[in-house]
């Protein structure tokens, strides 16, 4: 590999989804991108697109993309465990007690039950984004975790 690992998101509203994922998970814009048709549609993305690049602090980038000639459904299918494709997406934090809390106040629905679990050492808590895709936030508050496992 040669750069960092990237996401792509399909979005129905780029501008709810960019707000939430930089005020409330901390991402910043790093660019924006329109992707004419003539790339998107042979890509398999369904013609022109638009596309925000958050870049995560740690590393690593989520492409928020707005399908211009294709509709988005209004939300995300619900998640649930066993389900194939894509479940979730990480955000490892030194202390999520601020993210949750911003969480909260978004608007975002928790998934976890309790909303944040203990687990090998660390704290996880498993949240839905504004289009109801799954984000799990982790931190380390609850000891010394191995950092070279995910949960």
């Amino acid at each position: 590999m040669t750069l960092p690992f990237e996401v792509g998101v399909m979005v129905r509203d780029l501008e709810a989804m960019e707000r939430f994922y930089c005020d409330v998970i901390g991402c910043r814009v790093e660019r924006r991108s329109r992707v004419p048709a003539f790339v998107g549609g042979p890509a398999g993305l369904g013609g022109e697109l638009v596309v925000v690049w958050l870049r995560v602090p740690s590393g690593g980038c989520v492409k928020l993309i707005r399908p211009r000639s294709a509709p988005v459904p209004d939300r995300a299918e619900p998640w649930s465990a066993g389900r194939p494709g894509l479940s979730y997406l990480t955000f490892h934090l030194d202390d999520m007690d601020p993210v949750v809390a911003a969480l909260t106040a978004s608007g975002a629905r928790p998934v976890s039950d309790p909303v944040v679990v203990r687990a090998r050492g660390r704290r996880i808590s498993f949240w839905a984004d504004p289009e109801g895709n799954v984000v799990e936030v982790v931190d380390a508050q609850d000891g010394n975790p191995d950092p070279g496992r995910s949960n």
